[in-house]
């Protein structure tokens, strides 16, 4: 396994799959390189040739050698499988010139980011066990993929028809092509546009991994007098029950190697909602996913094991996840942690979620959730749970509608009122336009304890409207999106506590810039006064005014980029200034930094009111080989004076095993501030492949 595809006869007798057809720059043309894509399989596992024809491969661009780094600015190859032709639920894999490793896992179609809004769950954090090599030369680039059966989910038949699509980036030339080709407002996630691959006699499979863990840590700084050290010991386990259906279990579990959480400044009155980075609870999270993306969050599994931002360790847990039959999907989670002397007693917390996929890309499901704790003091046991039902449902009308929708109910002991919540939602999105109407209602006493709510006790409509225009060929300019938003929130006696009103036109440039100006009318409803930062009370009242919003970003894929978007206007009765500069460099695929900045400047007319806050953030990784990497990650808020450093080292042995070397300091600089913290942790994990 070298890359090398054209000079291997393993692939010559296989027939490739070419023909690739473009999204972008002119959608419906024939890609303007040639592709070929070869797939094949053995007892084990299913391979993937690919051959990237380029007559000047001395323009290839390649941004990032990292695994799971970004493939939007490299030129590269995505493929995309359903083995279960459930035309919904998918995995993708990808790599670049350099054999770099990008996997996803994708439930309902979902999409990183859509102007239509979500409709689904899109992973990339999730980690496959998978190989790939690449080769660049006077042809091209070409790269051979292996893929074992383990990592894929299938049905049980012995000739099976799998869903498949494959896309190539073309970088310098801003181009995307697909073999199955699907509109301009999709991604290769539109799974139900995507092709087969028939007469699949896959082998039957057993599968049973085991991953122990050990651990050295040592802490000083803090509250700590010397130094404190510890270790760990855990393991985590993967067995298949079926090829679709997968059980796991973990002991004593630890994520000392996760990436640590951005530094956010929450100069508003709302719940900051901070993404899940935890590789246990990452895989297959999109089953378990029901409500509003990062609003209403039914299941939120950052409620397990973080308390108040203080880590809680977890004794164990199990998750059976996967599917029963050819559209029954079912997750089933049961987690322990050991509570927190002072913060929070132990919990048990179980997950239950099905869901049944049926044609028109509908499904309908039911999950539930649960918290039961110890009690503590003044809290008797038997009054210190929580639970949530809920049901959902979606079904699409041709191939642009889709109609959603969600109904919710919890319990808690001690809330009497009304407790219900539900959702409404309507998206369609074509090539020309891009629409969606969503209206959420919250009761005063639903109360989601593992879920997230940005707010509470609201009643929210939302209406959304964008046009695609792309002009003529030989035109600069790629493409033109005018839109509109407005987003209202009422308390449920009909009070506005937030208006929004956003205009704005997006217009896209060839070469790769992209310029966006808008105006933005907003209305502030405070029933109570609240404190922005320290010291500063924003008076009850309602607010209203317009403001300026300008951003724009040079070609991302240089090796010298910049992002910059400002905000300037009215906000709380006085006036503020936001800007957000983003400076990106990189040394071929093996460096990358970037330096940003989040100011916000406010001229309120209230004591204190006239204030600047700064955060800044540097973040930089060497990738030595696709498998070994050093990052760092720096960040400094000067409101609160504190200073925090992430460093992480990692070289890996699969996705998800390997040695890990982590730093950590964080330094609240103000005169009663306790010393800094420091803390370096030494990780090594190794996965048995026990029936391999």
């Amino acid at each position: 396994m070298d890359g090398d595809v054209r000079n291997d006869s393993a692939w010559s007798n296989v027939v490739p799959a070419s023909g690739f057809v473009q999204t972008r720059p002119v959608e419906g043309a024939p890609a303007s390189k040639k592709t070929e894509v070869f797939v094949a399989y053995t007892d084990t596992a299913l391979w993937i040739g690919v051959i990237a024809y380029d007559d000047r491969p001395e323009t290839i661009i390649v941004a990032e050698s990292r695994r799971d780094s970004s493939l939007e600015q490299t030129d590269s190859f995505q493929i995309i499988i359903d083995g279960l032709l459930s035309r919904q639920n998918g995995y993708i894999f990808g790599t670049n010139p350099v054999g770099m490793q990008y996997d996803a896992q994708v439930v309902k179609e979902g999409t990183t980011g859509s102007f239509a809004g979500r409709s689904g769950d899109y992973d990339e954090n999730w980690d496959g066990n998978w190989e790939v090599r690449s080769l660049v030369g006077d042809f091209g680039w070409s790269a051979e993929l292996e893929i074992p059966f383990k990592t894929l989910r299938y049905g049980s038949s012995d000739i099976q028809t799998w869903g498949i699509n494959f896309q190539r980036n073309i970088r310098k030339s801003n181009e995307i092509v697909y073999w199955a080709p699907i509109g301009r407002q999709n991604t290769i996630s539109r799974l139900s546009r995507a092709g087969t691959v028939e007469d699949m006699e896959v082998p039957s499979q057993r599968n049973l991994k085991i991953t122990p863990y050990v651990l050295g840590m040592a802490s000083r700084g803090g509250a700590i007098a010397g130094t404190k050290t510890d270790q760990e010991f855990g393991l985590d386990l993967k067995y298949s029950l079926t090829p679709s259906l997968t059980l796991d279990a973990t002991y004593n579990t630890d994520f000392a190697q996760v990436e640590v959480d951005d530094v956010v400044i929450n100069l508003d009155r709302f719940s900051i909602f901070l993404p899940e980075k935890r590789p246990f609870f990452l895989e297959n999270a999109g089953q378990f996913a029901v409500g509003d993306n990062r609003e209403v969050e039914l299941f939120f599994s950052r409620r397990i094991g973080i308390v108040a931002g203080e880590q809680v360790p977890i004794e164990g847990g199990v998750r059976l996840s996967g599917k029963i039959g050819a559209a029954n999907n079912v997750g089933l989670l049961y987690m322990q942690d050991e509570g927190l002397a002072g913060v929070a007693s132990p919990n048990d917390y179980l997950v239950a979620r099905v869901s049944r996929e049926m044609g028109s890309r509908a499904s309908i499901g039911a999950l539930f959730v649960s918290r039961d704790g110890e009690g503590g003091p003044g809290l008797a046991a038997a009054d210190d749970n929580n639970k949530t039902y809920a049901l959902d449902g979606q079904v699409g009308i041709g191939e642009n509608l889709l109609l959603q929708s969600w109904l919710a109910k919890t319990s808690t002991p001690g809330l009497n009122g009304d407790d219900d919540a539900y959702a409404l939602k309507a998206s369609f999105n074509s090539a020309t336009w891009s629409s969606r109407a969503y209206y959420t209602r919250i009761s005063e006493d639903f109360n989601p304890e593992v879920g997230f709510l940005q707010r509470e006790d609201y009643r929210r409509g939302e209406f959304f409207l964008l046009r695609r225009f792309r002009p003529s060929a030989q035109s600069k300019l790629h493409e033109i999106r005018p839109h509109i938003t407005f987003r209202d929130y009422w308390d449920l006696s009909g009070f506005l506590e937030t208006g929004f009103r956003h205009y704005d036109v997006h217009w896209e440039f060839k070469n790769g810039y992209q310029f966006e100006t808008g105006y933005n009318y907003r209305k502030d409803g405070l029933k109570q006064p609240f404190e922005i930062i320290d010291g500063v009370i924003i008076p009850a009242g309602s607010y209203s005014g317009g403001e300026a919003q300008i951003s724009f970003n040079t070609d991302l894929s240089a090796p010298l980029s910049i992002e910059m978007e400002t905000t300037a206007g009215e906000r709380f009765g006085g006036d503020r200034l936001v800007m957000t500069p983003k400076i990106r460099y990189r040394v071929g695929e093996t460096f990358n930094a970037e330096l940003a900045f989040e100011y916000s400047n406010f001229d309120l007319p209230i004591p204190g009111g006239n204030f600047t806050v700064l955060l800044t953030r540097l973040r930089a990784a060497w990738s030595f080989s696709p498998k070994m990497t050093l990052q760092l990650v720096t960040q400094y808020e000067d409101e609160s004076k504190t200073l925090s450093t992430n460093v992480r080292f990692s070289l890996l042995r699969t996705a998800r095993s390997g040695l890990y070397i982590v730093y950590n300091e964080f330094d609240e600089r103000l005169p009663s501030a306790l010393p800094a913290q420091r803390q370096f942790v030494v990780k090594y994990n190794y996965m048995f492949d026990v029936l391999r």
